[in-house]
């Protein structure tokens, strides 16, 4: 394969790999939607399905945002760099992962540097000490 060819398939695969980002994004929403109306009108409480929803809907743009980001690494392949390119590519880049820490932030409820300690908790209980026993 010529590497006209090789950066054809490349291209088209990183043009794949953004639809099915965009894809996983909607049909999270979509899905968010179904199981917020769901859980609300099967009596557990608005209140709990609007969090839930909130989690799925952050777990899916998530899930679509990390595609993207690699689609746009990948995109490098083919691109001709210029520095307009890669300064552009780069300010995506930081915008996505921008968003994508942030999602997981609001997701988890803590920082990514506390969520060990937030699990040791959970796995502790409230007492501070194990919950299995050991």
């Amino acid at each position: 394969m010529n590497t006209e060819g090789a950066h054809a398939f490349v291209d088209q695969l990183a043009k794949l790999l953004e639809l099915v980002g965009v894809g996983i994004i909607i049909g999270g929403v979509a899905l968010a939607a179904i199981l917020f109306v769901r859980s609300g009108f099967r009596g557990g409480g608005w209140q709990a399905a609007y969090q839930a929803c909130r989690s799925n809907l952050g777990r899916g743009i998530l899930l679509g945002l990390e595609l993207l980001v690699g689609a746009d690494i990948i995109s490098t392949i083919t691109a001709p760099l210029t520095f307009q390119s890669v300064a552009l590519l780069g300010g995506i880049i930081v915008i996505r992962t921008f968003l994508s820490f942030s999602l997981e932030t609001e997701i988890e409820g803590c920082w990514p540097w506390q969520r060990a300690g937030k699990e040791r908790g959970a796995r502790e209980g409230r007492s501070g000490h194990p919950a299995n026993g050991d």
